[in-house]
């Protein structure tokens, strides 16, 4: 298990190099994927990839939203390349291989799984973001509050 999330740091890391991500985030973006891959490690004992999928995503997204904050960068900056190693490529290469050999029962097992896994990081992409409402602080100018827009 520590050798698949340190792989899943560098994974992400490169990855993030291929971006063209900032150099002072980089580190970061791999912690992102590391955690992310490691909570899916993690929960596959639940019998479910599609759920261990999920409860990555969460955790990329919701780590993507921590470092936002305290780095003072776009979110997505640390969650698309956090969720590099949860996309289902395998699966969708495997669809697409049984596609050309015209195997089309197995296009249907493997294009459902990765539409189902595709579908599970796209629920928890939206379930952090729907709920996380950041606070905004009223200044005051010269004892005056002012609104924030």
């Amino acid at each position: 298990m520590i050798i698949q999330v340190v792989s899943a740091f560098f994974a992400t890391y490169l990855f993030s190099i291929i971006f063209n991500i900032s150099k002072r985030q980089l580190l970061f973006c791999g912690i992102c994927g590391a955690v992310g891959w490691c909570i899916y490690l993690i929960s596959l004992p639940l019998n479910s990839v599609v759920l261990s999928t999920f409860l990555g995503a969460l955790a990329v997204r919701i780590l993507a939203q921590i470092f936002a904050v305290i780095r003072k960068t776009p979110v997505t900056v640390f969650l698309i390349a956090g969720i590099i190693p949860l996309v289902p490529g395998a699966v969708l290469y495997q669809a697409i291989y049984y596609i050309a050999q015209g195997e089309y029962d197995n296009v249907t097992l493997y294009g459902l799984q990765s539409l189902k896994l595709a579908g599970a990081i796209a629920v928890a992409m939206v379930l952090v973001s729907s709920t996380y409402r950041p606070r905004r602080i009223k200044r005051e100018n010269n004892g005056l509050c002012s609104k924030n827009k």
